[in-house]
């Protein structure tokens, strides 16, 4: 398996593996879990933001022999996440946009918009999630904590993504009926 591979199994256990540890009285060993990313992420774009956030809570969370830092770790990916999507707003193409392009090289000029305003729900989500993130670290219980970031939020994302490819493959149908009708779609 490729090391950048070990990144999404290791941030979707990260809420349970912390539940279950708080609960044995050990949380702090997440916080030292928190430091492999750094090692697993190294050299792979923009994932060195996630592994660096990822690192210093970890430190953070042993130094101080406290596991708020470990629970401030999902607001600190989706606040990384919503920099990563945002300041592709500014400096196009924006990170849809990217992705589609590595499907399909040559978009159409409303394909372009679709992608925009894709990247900018994505945006409002990780704004969403990453404050909801917050209140569950700052005011409620490890479970409800754990619950939301370990399950809930991923539901959410997973949700997001479900949503988006069936808008998208419903505008390619309207996009491909309305071509071979000679109108053009704008």
């Amino acid at each position: 398996m490729k090391s950048g591979a070990w990144a999404a199994p290791l941030a979707l256990l990260l809420p349970a593996v912390f539940w279950l540890c708080h609960a044995q009285g050990w949380p702090l060993w997440i916080g030292g879990a928190l430091l492999l990313p750094l090692a697993v992420l190294q050299g792979r774009r923009h994932a060195w933001t996630l592994a660096l956030a990822a690192a210093v809570l970890g430190a953070w969370a042993l130094l101080a022999r406290n596991d708020m830092p470990v629970r401030l770790y999902p607001v600190a990916i989706s606040f990384t996440m919503l920099f990563v999507f945002g300041i592709t707003l500014w400096r196009t193409p924006t990170m849809i946009e990217r992705f589609a392009r590595l499907r399909r090289p040559e978009l159409p000029p409303e394909a372009v918009a679709h992608c925009r305003r894709v990247t900018i729900a994505w945006c409002v989500f990780f704004a969403f999630n990453g404050a909801v993130a917050l209140w569950t670290a700052l005011a409620a219980s490890e479970r409800v904590w754990a619950l939301y970031n370990g399950g809930i939020s991923y539901g959410l994302m997973g949700l997001m993504f479900a949503g988006e490819w069936l808008l998208r493959q419903r505008l390619i149908r309207r996009n491909e009926s309305m071509q071979g009708t000679g109108k053009t779609h704008a």
